[in-house]
């Protein structure tokens, strides 16, 4: 079920109702019910697979501070490990490798004739996976104590509002508030509303609006000017910010109305002032997973120069594989893994800047140029995250720098005007330090604001083309 339906709409105006009026001893059983539903929508047979990630992390984190013998104690982690990762390999990355090594042997002479597979994807496998993942390793590690409550832990692991694109929430944070049963507070209400009607402009006030512009480019690169090409790749960079960071702004609005805070996920990182802070502030929840529980156990920063760079690399490009079974996302991570290797090697042991600080004309005009030069290098990696394959990207990256075509001033345009607005926006949530921009209107004017904006938003998801996330692939 895709927020940004009328489904959803109807399913969250009738469940939220239905949940405030039951007793508190009935709310997360039937939460529970409701994020079975929600994510059955799409299709049911894939609710086996989230059951039985549930129920293997469930016994083995129940059964890890039964023993303290070491041997029995990694044999437990082991299992966890090995079901998640072979359920996550086997529908997301088998038919990628099998076709991959079948190119190595036809590129060596080799005519294997291996089969061709089309597994279907199940929505929000890698989210999920990663989210049951922390629990056990948390627990093995001795951070975390097991919930006694199957109920609890499965209402964890499906929790509708951030099942299926994140942000990946740690046991420690969420499972607190689903066991205490959580009801919703004053001024839940209004906060929640505010995020999902936030999240509803970035998504489909702006990020479906460029889905149009992208698409094509991507499709056939040759067919369009230099100036074109800049602009598909720059509104890519705008829809994928607008489509994920609107996705998280309502799975947090939505969590809110139950009395539930889901951690921030984004932090206008394309006001970074270097490719660190780019990673402090984009898709965080997935980014300090990585950094906890494979960056750090690989070693960190505390074997030398030479093992922290080799640890950022291995980080990055598994962090871009677990985007997509495709060599283009393991370029992109590998080009954040230089872009971070190369800026730790620049700062000689110091902090890297995180904050845009006002100062005099220069001071500024440097942070404008630093945040500017980031957003290229970032620019570049989004190329090869967007293309279906290397022969586009270069096609793409040959095309931009050939110059080739007139300038056209409608395009102009369009760039400043799209992007006037993402800036705009996210320049006054970064000084203001917000989420969202609604809760600045006067009070007296929020109402009839609000219902303007979600008169428009329905006339989208009425009569305009569905446009699935861009994270429901990954």
């Amino acid at each position: 079920m895709l927020f940004n339906s009328i489904p959803f709409l109807v399913f969250l105006l009738l469940f939220f109702p239905a949940w405030s009026l039951l007793p508190r001893r009935f709310r997360n059983a039937f939460m529970l019910a409701g994020s079975y539903f929600f994510y059955g929508w799409w299709d049911w047979r894939f609710c086996g697979l989230l059951a039985l990630s549930t129920l293997v992390d469930y016994f083995v984190g129940a059964a890890l501070p039964r023993t303290e013998d070491p041997a029995r104690r990694k044999r437990l982690l082991l299992v966890s490990l090995v079901s998640n990762l072979s359920i996550l390999g086997i529908f997301k990355y088998l038919g990628f490798f099998v076709e991959s090594f079948q190119a190595l042997l036809e590129a060596l002479g080799i005519h294997a004739g291996l089969p061709t597979l089309r597994i279907v994807l199940p929505v929000g496998i890698s989210f999920y996976t990663f989210q049951t993942l922390s629990y056990t390793i948390d627990i093995y590690r001795g951070r975390l104590r097991p919930t006694g409550n199957l109920l609890d832990f499965a209402l964890f692991v499906s929790f509708f509002p951030q099942l299926v694109a994140g942000p990946i929430e740690r046991a420690a944070d969420l499972l607190p508030q689903l066991v205490k049963v959580p009801r919703t507070r004053p001024g839940d209400l209004k906060k929640g509303i505010e995020l999902i009607t936030m999240g509803m402009i970035m998504k489909v006030l702006l990020g479906d609006q460029l889905a149009p512009l992208v698409d094509p480019v991507f499709r056939a690169p040759e067919a369009f000017s230099s100036l074109e090409l800049l602009r598909g790749l720059l509104f890519f960079a705008l829809q994928i910010y607008c489509d994920f960071s609107g996705y998280s702004l309502i799975a947090r609005g939505t969590a809110r109305l139950f009395g539930v805070d889901v951690m921030i996920n984004f932090r206008q990182p394309y006001l970074s002032l270097n490719v660190t802070d780019f990673w402090r502030r984009w898709h965080i929840s997935l980014s300090s997973w990585l950094k906890d529980y494979l960056y750090i156990p690989l070693g960190g920063n505390r074997k030398g120069k030479a093992r922290t760079y080799f640890n950022l690399m291995v980080t990055m490009l598994l962090g871009g594989l677990w985007h997509g079974a495709n060599w283009t996302f393991v370029v992109w991570g590998g080009l954040h893994g230089l872009y971070l290797a190369v800026h730790k090697l620049m700062l000689r042991g110091r902090k890297a800047e995180t904050r845009i600080r006002a100062g005099s004309p220069a001071e500024a005009a440097w942070a404008v140029l630093r945040v500017g030069f980031t957003f290229g290098l970032v620019l570049l990696t989004w190329l090869f995250f967007r293309s279906p394959d290397f022969h586009t990207a270069f096609t793409m990256l040959e095309g931009i720098l050939s110059f080739q075509g007139a300038p056209d001033p409608k395009i102009v345009l369009e760039l400043l005007l799209v992007g006037g607005v993402v800036l705009g926006i996210d320049l006054l949530l970064y000084f203001l330090d917000r989420e969202e921009i609604l809760g600045l209107i006067p009070s007296f004017l929020r109402p009839g604001v609000l219902a303007g904006i979600w008169v428009v938003v329905l006339a989208h998801l009425v009569f305009a083309r569905e446009i699935p996330f861009i994270y429901f692939q990954f």
